[in-house]
């Protein structure tokens, strides 16, 4: 007889019928035995009521008396059953709280990951994976628009207004719920239009426009969907900081900020190469094709949002009354000095559009190397989420800033040697010096940005935390955009244009020692710099 025992149960039922066969068997021809042959045991009194004790006696062997005694066998069977088969119900359910508890340590930094954490891990990494058309967005302008390195620049600076005014967006969503909802509402609207603005420009307006209007309607569709990202990014930052200030462990609010810029890492890095890669078998306009997928994850996301629905006459949607709240907070010194410090640290001139076209026009370097180095630089990036929360927790929040500031301006001087072509003297391949100064500059961008996210995220009041986060991102990109405007305007003064680099070494020398001005500063973060993400923790427990 051959079985085929498909799971545990079944081998256990088996093994049951099979001994209750064998002992019932045996217990017949022991009794017979009995019956037969008494033992000289019996003879002593002793002995006697020791076998009567723990079996039965030879006058008490009766029919009736084998089915008690099988009964009671078969019960003490099942409940063996019983017993062995919650000890196997049991280990799958340890080893299934050990996979989840592992799980939640290490990929959840701790969290538990509930429905809403799932749905703002996957907002911000949306909003990573839209960087698979930064690079159509480059190549667009760079050679279809045919503009040079310094409109370049001046327009990648247009393109983050957007993200200047993120109070206007938090001040809408937390004062102008749609159907209720401030949250959810927003994020399929804008998951909605960003696509749309995709499409259009993936089908060049659908062929409805002259060529004179393409150029403006490229510029406005550019600065639409970085307008849905910004929105959108408002929204996911108000959950999160409501999500950390209704935390009851204090060590939520630094793991959600690491897992959301992680997830938002995750994302870049998921279509960092693609970006590049895609480029060479498609048009930037199919790229965009393909982007306008993304946004509409972010609105299907949204729905799972547990969001409880406002009523109209609610007193937090009164906007005199955030416009207060957000005044009271600004005027604190722990935080207006931070930010006002970082506006300095972030508006430091750039040379990012002038060295793209040296990579590209001079070096030779095709989308598919670009894609490359977005893919490593994303990489860094997470790596640099990990080391903070893995090394640096325990260190100042000040002590970060300054040797971040420290360390970033010798490694922008190395692009000199790729500049000026002396690795190729010595043998070194351009591509080994482009990926070093990228890979580095993520590291420490991510490292000196996360403390300054837990900080804000705690200092939130509840009514307006959209808006007061959102006031503090938009005064770090709003340096950002200074800074590029400004690094534009130095590369039309200086004549780098796509044909013309004898300059470009100028510009990088001086966009790499502007960024050590900020820390004349430093003296800003006193009051709250001078404390670790792990002392907030424990004085938030007292």
């Amino acid at each position: 007889l051959k079985l085929r025992l498909s799971s545990s149960e079944t081998m256990l039922a088996v093994e049951t019928k099979c001994n209750r066969f064998i002992r019932r068997q045996s217990l017949l021809f022991l009794l017979f035995i009995l019956i037969c042959s008494p033992c000289k045991g019996f003879q002593n009194p002793a002995n006697a009521a020791g076998m009567r004790h723990r079996c039965c006696s030879v006058k008490s062997l009766k029919p009736t008396s084998e089915n008690t005694v099988i009964s009671t066998m078969e019960q003490a069977e099942e409940k063996s059953f019983d017993e062995r088969q919650k000890e196997i119900d049991n280990f799958g359910t340890h080893e299934h709280d050990g996979w989840k508890s592992k799980m939640k340590e290490s990929i959840f930094l701790g969290i538990e990951p509930s429905p809403q954490i799932i749905a703002i891990m996957t907002i911000y990494f949306v909003e990573g994976a839209l960087g698979l058309a930064r690079l159509a967005q480059t190549f667009l302008l760079k050679d279809e628009l045919h503009l040079g390195p310094a409109e370049m620049s001046a327009l990648t600076g247009v393109f983050s207004l957007p993200w200047t005014i993120k109070p206007l967006y938090g001040f809408i969503s937390d004062g102008f719920p749609i159907f209720g909802y401030r949250r959810q509402s927003y994020l399929i609207l804008c998951g909605i239009l960003g696509s749309a603005f995709y499409l259009a420009l993936s089908s060049n307006f659908w062929g409805i426009v002259d060529n004179q209007w393409t150029m403006t309607l490229t510029i406005v569709s550019l600065l639409g969907s970085s307008a849905t990202i910004a929105f959108s990014d408002v929204v996911a930052d108000g959950i999160v900081v409501q999500e950390t200030r209704d935390a009851k462990d204090p060590k939520v609010a630094g793991g959600l900020q690491s897992l959301c810029w992680g997830s938002a890492a995750v994302g870049g890095l998921s279509s960092a190469y693609f970006s590049g890669s895609l480029l060479e078998i498609m048009s930037p306009r199919n790229v965009f094709g393909l982007t306008a997928v993304l946004p509409l994850l972010v609105a299907f996301t949204a729905t799972s949002i547990n969001e409880t629905r406002i009523a109209e006459d609610d007193a937090d949607l009164d906007p005199s009354k955030q416009i207060q709240d957000l005044w009271m907070a600004i005027k604190k010194p722990e935080i207006w000095r931070p930010a006002l410090f970082m506006f300095l640290w972030q508006s430091t001139p750039t040379s990012d559009g002038a060295f793209l076209y040296f990579m590209t026009n001079d070096l030779g370097m095709g989308p598919e190397f670009l894609g490359r180095v977005r893919l490593v630089t994303s990489a860094a990036s997470l790596l640099g989420v990990w080391v903070y929360q893995k090394f640096l927790r325990t260190v100042a929040i000040k002590d970060i800033l300054f040797w971040s500031a420290i360390i970033s301006a010798p490694l922008g001087l190395t692009s000199l040697i790729l500049i000026s072509h002396a690795n190729r003297a010595i043998g070194i391949p351009d591509g080994a010096f482009v990926f070093g100064d990228d890979v580095a500059l993520a590291i420490l961008g991510q490292v000196a940005f996360l403390p300054t996210l837990v900080l804000a995220a705690r200092l939130c009041p509840p009514g307006v935390e959209a808006v007061l986060f959102a006031t503090l991102m938009s005064i770090f990109n709003g340096a950002s955009t200074v800074g590029t405007e400004v690094g534009a305007a130095l590369t039309k003064w200086l004549g780098v244009t796509e044909n013309n680099f004898e300059n470009l070494s100028l510009l990088t020398i001086i966009c790499s020692l502007s960024s050590l001005y900020p820390l004349l500063f430093i003296g800003w973060l006193d009051d709250v710099g001078s404390v670790s993400e792990k002392e907030l923790e424990k004085e938030q427990t007292k």
